[in-house]
């Protein structure tokens, strides 16, 4: 069997309020490239950013990779680390107080991804001078904090990077 590329994601998450406008910082790195992604939402919560970072890290990876994610929400690690998706799948998405799993929606999203992949899931303390996680968090809010600006309400925004910083997007992982 060939071994797969090795990939790291790092993903953060934020809701300038929760709910409220929102962010997510992600950075991929596939040996001595990386690549650099955020987005916002005009209406969101935390979570929902938390978990759509990973998401969107994971859907940016054009093949089957070997995936280290690291990420500070602990909801997103715990419910990977700890069980509780599969769980949440066997109740018919419920949680143990028998109430229906929030963002089932993206947990939905991101099965697909989770079969596609070889994953692992690190947690990190945030705001702990983790310089990936303090680049992602940075990311997530400037996006967030542009969107809050525009206050536009139905639409996701992205922001790229100049191409010098992308081209090897076209390399085996991303």
């Amino acid at each position: 069997m060939a071994k797969l590329p090795k990939v790291y994601l790092y993903t953060d998450g934020c809701s300038l309020g929760n709910p409220g406008p929102g962010g997510i910082g992600i950075i991929l790195r596939y040996k001595d490239k990386e690549k650099e992604i955020s987005r916002a939402h005009p209406h969101t919560t935390n979570n929902r950013m938390e978990l759509e970072a990973v998401i969107t890290g994971l859907e940016a990876l054009k093949t089957t990779c070997e995936v280290e994610v690291f990420t500070d929400s602990q909801y997103v690690a715990k419910a990977l680390n700890e069980g509780w998706l599969e769980k949440w799948q066997k109740n018919n998405w419920k949680n143990s107080a028998k109430k229906p799993v929030k963002n089932q929606d993206l947990w939905q999203r991101l099965l697909p991804l989770l079969e596609k992949h070889q994953i692992t899931f690190h947690w990190i303390k945030g705001h702990n001078q983790h310089p990936e996680n303090e680049r992602c968090d940075f990311l997530a809010k400037q996006a967030a904090e542009k969107i809050k600006r525009r206050k536009r309400t139905r639409f996701f925004f992205s922001f790229t990077l100049p191409k010098t910083f992308t081209s090897f997007i076209d390399q085996v992982a991303f």
